[in-house]
């Protein structure tokens, strides 16, 4: 199977994340559709875009650089409780149709400022079950009409949306409690992992597959997907200068990598964290000091090298059968250049 390439593009309301560059026109039109247009012309499927209350609308920024683009994929981060499952089905069937088939959609159902708007934050059962339900009802109100379905969470009479979809968007999805497991292995197309060693990777996508065959799979089997980031330079030995550089700068609080207490608080989260305590550098070249100093999510563990040593790195997930990578580094627009250059051609990209 082919690997897809993606990025991550930050529709945020403030600059400098994770050390990008500080700019009073980060998120405008023409700065975010500057960093989709480099994506299409350096190699990349497309990127990922983030959600969360206090950040522009994701699925709003994905339309407009959709509309912008022609063959950018966005990754479209979205949050059942946010959408009901049929306002959500029917605005990605819309924009699917539109881009030719661009659409692509990253489930997430870990905490967030729910109250703000009108959710209600639920134990991590709930959150999950709920997750089940709307991906349930989103696949088939893709596909079917009259669709009526009866779930604790959710309920729909006679729906049909239009268009219906005879190739609907892929559902990636992430998460490593229990209960994200039992969603991932059921209802997911592809399951996005965070940096972790290739030891953490290949035990949990074998789990995955065996959860997928114990509770009856019923759709094509389960993709695999690594977020992480990736510090490449021209030598191996300027990567790691540059890596410690920022790692010190984090360290002496300079409020690019403020800590989100939010995500910490997620099991998958917790893995990355505990990495720590088994070394400052894992594998070959997995850089686990960043989560000391408020690296958080794909920020907090780094593949750090020259394009040689982290395409290395990065065959060794694939043979464990990781199709999807989900890169990032800062300043973002310079390495969307660098790293589509320097590191896809390495990986078949």
């Amino acid at each position: 199977m082919s690997a897809k390439f993606l990025w991550y593009i930050p529709n945020q309301a403030q600059p400098g994340h994770r050390g990008d560059d500080v700019a009073p026109d980060h998120n405008s039109l023409a700065t975010l559709t500057s960093h989709a247009k480099a994506l299409e012309e350096h190699g990349w499927a497309g990127a990922l875009i983030g959600t969360g209350w206090g950040r522009p609308d994701t699925f709003t920024v994905a339309a407009a650089l959709a509309a912008q683009t022609t063959t950018f994929q966005p990754l479209i981060a979205i949050r059942p409780g946010y959408w009901r499952p049929a306002n959500f089905a029917s605005a990605a069937a819309t924009l699917h149709h539109l881009t030719g088939g661009r659409v692509l959609v990253n489930i997430v159902s870990g905490k967030d400022n729910l109250a703000a708007y009108g959710d209600r934050e639920g134990d991590q059962a709930h959150r999950y079950a709920r997750t089940k339900e709307f991906i349930q009802v989103v696949r088939r109100l893709w596909t079917e009409e009259g669709v009526t379905y009866q779930g604790e969470h959710f309920s729909v009479t006679g729906a049909t949306v239009v268009p219906r979809l005879t190739e609907p968007p892929r559902l990636y999805f992430g998460g490593a409690s229990e209960a994200a497991e039992k969603v991932a292995a059921t209802e997911a197309d592809v399951q996005l992992f965070w940096g972790e060693p290739l030891d953490g990777v290949a035990e949990r996508i074998e789990r995955l597959k065996r959860l997928g065959e114990k509770w009856g799979r019923e759709h094509a089997p389960l993709e695999f997907g690594l977020r992480v980031t990736t510090l490449v330079r021209d030598t191996t030995e300027q990567a790691w200068a540059d890596a410690e550089a920022k790692v010190a700068r984090m360290a002496n609080g300079n409020g690019a990598f403020p800590p989100d207490p939010l995500r910490r608080a997620a099991v998958g989260q917790q893995r990355l964290l505990d990495l720590a305590a088994r070394g400052e550098v894992l594998d070959d070249n997995l850089y686990t000091a960043p989560g000391r100093f408020g690296g958080g999510g794909a920020g907090t563990t780094w593949l750090v090298g020259s394009a040689e040593d982290v395409a290395r790195s990065l065959r060794k997930y694939q043979s464990l059968g990781i199709t999807h990578l989900v890169l990032s580094d800062t300043p973002y627009l310079p390495e969307i250049k660098r790293q589509g250059d320097q590191l896809l051609p390495l990986l078949g990209g």
